[in-house]
């Protein structure tokens, strides 16, 4: 049976609350309201004028606004905690929180899954209830595609996204980042774009924060020294995302990386994945190449490599999907079964002693993805904790910052005690 019919078949509603009310829970609520016992108890935003104009712009009526995520954590009214604030600090309390109140968790902040998720899914299926990435998200899907390939008996060489990349957007600045898109400040300004958050899409650390969650979901590993961005279009991914002996541009095989939709000279990829998600895969027999060309699908020159796509991801659109199966039937769309990957703080620029670094998005570091192993071994300081530390030594521009480079932690909130149980484990 399908989700939509068992969602249908049902005689009492899946309660979903909603933690954080941007872009993206705005776009859930939007959809929320057309899916059969699909209920929306309550919205939690820092300010209650935003919640209230994600529910208005969703035509939702009836449910509980409030300030505080006390009135979703443990709420009698609801079963599955949309965690959707982008705060990895506060997205990791939330989410605890809602774990040892016996509900689901629909992690939206993907940052808080990628420093501590892997503990969060194990105290979540300790308490037999559901941690789950979100569908929608690029993350998500990339797992739908590479479960899809799995269960059909394929190895999955390569798995990842597009996005748009030049290797001068890992220094770019909230104060430099409108340029790149296109747009003046005052556009950015009049429109309520968040500078930050779109410097974090265009300095690469989102790239390494969303492959850094895939690895972990499927244990492909990350590359050894970050996400090389090869400029590739939806006809290149089966020559471009495959081994270096077979042509392509990756280390090894069973791998993530993020195609870019610029050439390194600023032109374009023709039929670029910009929005989209893809896998590669090789035939693991004749027959199966044979088959390869008998079905008509694009194969790198020795007809053995080809790749599966989706051209775009409607993002909150498609929230949907993750809460109702968690809610309907306790299944995830993608869950950390380990700790392969991390992000790493890297500096933008040469560092001195006593700059303050302003983490994901900001001036000081972006994000690079690295083998778990080589993270924790290195010291390495995840950009998820990376706000507000002041740095005690130079760190060169280009270098990772490691926890010995910035003054000592104080941290002791839930997150600093999850990552430590992480890196403990």
């Amino acid at each position: 049976m399908g989700l939509f019919e068992t969602m249908q078949g049902r005689s009492t509603p899946v309660r979903a609350g909603v933690i954080g009310a941007g872009t993206f829970a705005t776009m859930f609520l939007h959809q929320a309201a057309r899916v059969p016992n699909l209920q929306v108890s309550a919205v939690v935003d820092l300010s209650e004028d935003r919640a209230r104009a994600a529910l208005g712009t969703a035509g939702l009526t009836g449910v509980r606004v409030a300030t505080t995520a006390d009135a979703v954590l443990g709420a009698d009214d609801v079963d599955v905690v949309v965690e959707a604030t982008g705060s990895p600090v506060a997205g990791a309390a939330h989410a605890l929180a809602a774990i040892e109140a016996g509900q689901h968790v629909v992690m939206v902040t993907v940052e808080a899954d990628v420093l501590v998720g892997p503990v969060l899914a194990a105290r979540a299926a300790e308490r037999g209830v559901v941690y789950t990435m979100a569908s929608g998200d690029q993350p998500g899907l990339i797992c739908e595609l590479v479960d899809w390939a799995r269960t059909n008996g394929f190895d999955v060489v390569a798995a990842g996204k597009g996005t748009k990349y030049l290797p001068e957007y890992h220094r770019s600045t909230p104060e430099t980042v409108w340029g790149h898109y296109g747009f003046t400040p005052e556009h950015a300004a009049a429109s309520g774009l968040n500078p930050v958050m779109f410097n974090s899409f265009l300095d690469g650390t989102k790239s390494a924060i969303e492959m850094a969650a895939v690895a972990n979901a499927t244990g492909l590993l990350p590359p050894g020294d970050g996400l090389a961005f090869p400029p590739a279009g939806t006809d290149d991914l089966q020559s471009v995302c495959v081994p270096r002996e077979a042509g392509g541009v990756l280390e090894r095989a069973g791998t993530v990386e993020v195609v870019s939709s610029l050439h390194r000279d600023g032109s374009p990829v023709q039929r670029d994945l910009r929005w989209g998600v893809y896998v590669t895969l090789e035939a693991p027999s004749d027959y199966v190449a044979t088959c390869f060309a008998n079905y008509g699908l694009r194969t790198d020159p020795s007809g053995r490599y080809t790749a599966m796509y989706r051209p775009y991801h409607l993002i909150g659109l498609e929230l949907a999907q993750s809460v109702c199966a968690a809610g309907a039937r306790g299944a995830d769309s993608g869950s950390p079964r380990g700790w392969v990957a991390d992000v790493v703080a890297t500096a933008k620029r040469d560092l001195s002693p006593g700059d303050t670094l302003d983490g994901e998005g900001g001036s000081t570091v972006y994000g690079v993805v690295r083998p778990a192993a080589a993270s924790r071994a290195g010291g390495f300081l995840p950009i998820g904790l990376a706000e507000g530390l002041v740095l005690r030594r130079a760190v060169a521009a280009g270098s990772p910052v490691s926890r010995d480079d910035v003054g000592p932690a104080t941290g002791t909130g839930v997150a600093h005690r999850l990552r430590a149980e992480l890196e403990a484990r």
